[in-house]
Order: structure tokens, then C-alpha cells, then sequence
């Protein structure tokens, strides 16, 4: 049978009920079990039912009771705190240390190291009794029980030393989600540091972390771990904290970090909403996609017309110069060849801009053509025409 731990139960002074929700309004039963850190929700129920659990001196036999602040709650006849706002603190655990409450084999636990003045507080997750580094500790169940979820997507990052040939193509395909006897493991980002001889080091981030996970894997690998060190739980660092030492998180860290705790989101039903509304997204693009290309179909096409460059664009081609406007100017510096047009060896211009050069004429210089008599314009070419038109009109 499984008997609460009251041992380090203890009122903190200054505990606002704010924290903790409204208590007016009251929590299931089950709820306050866990907040409490004496079970989970599911085995409150079982607790219940096996009519351990009273509430105001009466022993339930139903999980459908609502307590509220001021209610006192019994388990074994032993009557347990009122709930505190949820806390959390960063500690780091040493190699040889048990993360229970209790072992069954006498070993030292977490929990018997920690400070005296320490209330009572569970573990999120667990590390290992070889593994080292960050372990997250909270005074409130339901928070530690959030923070485990996988759900919530955290990510927790570890410094691996190994001993052993490292194969960097092998850790790459750890992304795809290595399966090791039987069991399929989600995707692992392993990244070579450095080499100390036989020994290398390796940065190791996953966000699922199975039982033994890292050294299972590893040992796939042909690689054996000699020391783990866990550096990053989700946003919170390891940092500078010292080996056994213990630092609590300031509560407005926590409530920006865990926001969704405090707001009520379950993160697995958070993510199955995500999910639905990805898909509803999807769904209805894809039927736009279809209206659309039906529409553009049974719509007669349009000539494409050239974008105009615009700020942050490619720049549109230069247009080439109109014949209205005359001839093109010449080169000069500044502009893309930097070279006076010439069309002579020695680089003299061939005339001023401007200019019209006639045919059979040199430019600048020479008698012009003759003028043409009468209306209608000459052409510039052939000039002698237009006198011989206007003698023939005289003679009509």
C-alpha cells in the first residue's frame, strides 16, 4: 500500500491563495491530492475508493467532491496542508544520489540532501543514479505532472562524455528517431564537441527521455557513456550553480515560462487542438487552391505585364532610348562605360550632340541643300526632288 509522505509538509508563511487559483471557487478532490504531492489524479481516485481519503470527518466514496480553502482533508486519518503556491527550484543533483523518496535498497535519496528548511517538494522527472546536472524540484504536483508531459514540448539538452571511436554519420541519423530493441525513440540531435583521446564529448538534446535513453543509445553506437551531466531542462539552465547546491526560481520567471499552467491549458489537449486547426487550415487552402486554379482556367489569359522596380526588388532592365526623343547622347563619365563615343582611331566625336548629320554632307560644315518651294516638307534625303516637283506643278 502506498502511504503519503508528510514528513516534509509544511506551511510556508506568507503563502498568498491568490497563487493558487481563486478558493472560492473551490478543486476536485483528486486535484488537491496531487497539488499536495502525495499522488497523482488517477490513484487519488483509487485512494478514494479504497476509502482512505476523508473530507471534514466524512469518508469518501466517490471523486466527485469539490473541497475548498478551509476544508480539512484526511488520508490515513492524517490530515494534510492546505496547498501553497506553486514553487520551483533548480538543483544540482550529484552522482550517487537516488531521485525517490524512498529506496527500497537503503541507497542515499535526492530528497535527504536537500536543506533543512526546504518544504516538501517532488522531483520533475527523474535523472539517473550515475547521471548528474539540473533536476527541477516543485512543491506543486500538477506542476511537476505539467512539466513531465512530453506534450509540452521541452527540450532537454545534455554535455555526454563517451568512450569510444565516434561515427558523426551515425549521430546524424539519430534525428531520424533510432528504434533499439523494439523500442522506437523520438529524434535525438547529437553533436561532437570534442575528442580527448579515447574519450569524446558530445552535446545530446531530446525532448521524450525514456528510461536510460541516452545510454541505451549510445551503446548502440558502440559508444559507452562514462559521466552525463544534464545542462538545460526546457528554458530553464543549469548555469553556474554549483554541484548539490539548490536555487528557487523567482515566481514571476515562473509564471512567464509556465504561463500555461497557470491559464488552465492542458498541453496534450493543447497540442490536439493545434493539430485539428493545422489541419482545418490545410484543408481550406487546399479547396482555395482548387477554386482558384478552376477560375484562372475558365478565365481567358492576360498578357503579362513587366513588374516596375520597386524598393527591396530586382531592378527592372533600362529601357532603350525612343526614336522621338533623337539620337542616344554620348558615353560620358559617370555613366556605365566612362568613354566618349567615337568612331574614328583618334577618339575625336563625330560630331556635336544634336547635330544632324546629312547624307552626302559634312557635319557642321558645307553648303546646305537647296529649300524646297511650295507646301509639303522635304524629306533630308534626296534633296534635290522637292525643287523638280514644284517646277512641274508650275507647268500644269
Amino acid at each position: 500500500m502506498d502511504t503519503p509522505d508528510f514528513e516534509h509538509s509544511k506551511a510556508m508563511p506568507g503563502a498568498a491563495d491568490a497563487d493558487a487559483g481563486e478558493p472560492d471557487a473551490g478543486e476536485r478532490i483528486a486535484k488537491r491530492l496531487a497539488r499536495a504531492g502525495l499522488c497523482s489524479r488517477r490513484d487519488a481516485e483509487r485512494w478514494i475508493t479504497d476509502g482512505r481519503v476523508a473530507v471534514n470527518g466524512t469518508t469518501l466514496d466517490s471523486p466527485a467532491c469539490v473541497v475548498r480553502s478551509g476544508d480539512v482533508v484526511q488520508v490515513d486519518g492524517k490530515v494534510i496542508p492546505e496547498p501553497e503556491p506553486a514553487r520551483l527550484w533548480r538543483y544540482y543533483k550529484p552522482s550517487g544520489l537516488v531521485t525517490t523518496a524512498r529506496d527500497e535498497k537503503g541507497r542515499t535519496t535526492v530528497f535527504e540532501r536537500l536543506p533543512p528548511d526546504m518544504p516538501r517538494v517532488i522531483s520533475v522527472g527523474r535523472l539517473d543514479l550515475t547521471t548528474e546536472g539540473l533536476l527541477l524540484l516543485t512543491n506543486d504536483g500538477e506542476l511537476a505532472r505539467f512539466l513531465e508531459l512530453p506534450a509540452t514540448g521541452w527540450t532537454r539538452r545534455y554535455r555526454v562524455r563517451v568512450f569510444g571511436e565516434v561515427n558523426e554519420v551515425k549521430l546524424a541519423e539519430l534525428a531520424k528517431g533510432p528504434t533499439i530493441e523494439g523500442v522506437k525513440y523520438g529524434p535525438i540531435e547529437a553533436v561532437l564537441d570534442r575528442i580527448q583521446g579515447r574519450n569524446a564529448w558530445l552535446t545530446v538534446s531530446l525532448k521524450e527521455g525514456k528510461n536510460r535513453e541516452i545510454r541505451k543509445v549510445m551503446e548502440a553506437l558502440d559508444l559507452q557513456v562514462n559521466r552525463l551531466i544534464r545542462v538545460a531542462y526546457g528554458p530553464f539552465q543549469l548555469g553556474k550553480l554549483e554541484e548539490s547546491a539548490v536555487e528557487e526560481v523567482p515566481k514571476r520567471v515562473v509564471r512567464e515560462q509556465v504561463s500555461r499552467f497557470f491559464t488552465g491549458a492542458d498541453p496534450a489537449e493543447e497540442g490536439k487542438a493545434k493539430g485539428k486547426t493545422s489541419a482545418a487550415k490545410a484543408a481550406k487552402s487546399e479547396s482555395a487552391g482548387a477554386e482558384g486554379a478552376k477560375g484562372r482556367s475558365a478565365a481567358p489569359a492576360k498578357a503579362s505585364k513587366p513588374r516596375d522596380a520597386k524598393a527591396g526588388w530586382a531592378k527592372a532592365e533600362p529601357k532603350a532610348a525612343s526614336d522621338r526623343r533623337g539620337p542616344a547622347r554620348p558615353a560620358s563619365g559617370g555613366y556605365a562605360s566612362g568613354k566618349p563615343a567615337s568612331n574614328k582611331p583618334d577618339g575625336k566625336p563625330a560630331g556635336k550632340p544634336g547635330t544632324l548629320t546629312l547624307k552626302g554632307g559634312k557635319p557642321g560644315g558645307g553648303k546646305p541643300g537647296p529649300k524646297p518651294r511650295g507646301g509639303g516638307g522635304a524629306s533630308s534625303e534626296g534633296g534635290g526632288r522637292g525643287p523638280e516637283r514644284t517646277r512641274a506643278d508650275r507647268r500644269r
